[in-house]
């Protein structure tokens, strides 16, 4: 265990880069997703280097800090709701066995966040009116965007996994000398 001021430093530079993420992405809004999703890979080396109670801490520091910093409230609330704490809870996820079980709960808390951020996002955004106008649309929109974005979770799953990797193989024997 390294000693608190690494951890604290750590913690710091980690949260500025995520905060620089979150407020970019009221520069380049075409990124509302990329940049909250770059913010959670950062959070990835908190996990790794320290240890989860401390990714957690740093989580929740970036997720209230990026409701004040970031313009854009959509991104912040996508970071909070699965980007930024589904990093820190893949380490657990990952020691499930049977894969197709350990597959099966992912998508399942991938699901559980996005219909939390789809009906939280509605009725705090006060979209309400805009579901109500597409009518059938409106009312299922919940599903239709589970079933359009699960293929993408599995693919930001596997690269995460990835970015985990070289991190340990290449970046982290760069960085640290070790």
């Amino acid at each position: 265990m390294r000693n608190i001021s690494y951890r604290v430093a750590l913690g710091g530079i980690v949260s500025s880069f995520c905060l620089l993420a979150m407020f970019m992405t009221g520069v380049f809004p075409l990124l509302y997703l990329v940049l909250p999703m770059i913010a959670g890979v950062l959070m990835l080396i908190v996990v790794t280097e320290v240890n989860t109670p401390w990714a957690l801490l740093t989580y929740m520091a970036v997720g209230l800090l990026s409701m004040f910093v970031t313009y854009d409230k959509e991104a912040a609330l996508i970071f909070i709701m699965f980007f930024g704490h589904y990093p820190i809870l893949m380490k657990y996820l990952n020691r499930i066995h049977p894969k197709a079980l350990r597959v099966s709960v992912k998508l399942l808390v991938f699901n559980a966040c996005m219909v939390s951020y789809f009906y939280i996002n509605v009725y705090l955004f006060g979209l309400q009116d805009l579901l109500e106008a597409f009518e059938d649309f409106g009312k299922y929109g919940s599903i239709i965007l589970l079933i359009a974005v699960n293929p993408f979770f599995l693919m930001y799953d596997f690269g995460l996994d990835g970015m985990r990797e070289i991190y340990s193989r290449s970046l982290k024997p760069r960085i640290f000398g070790r």
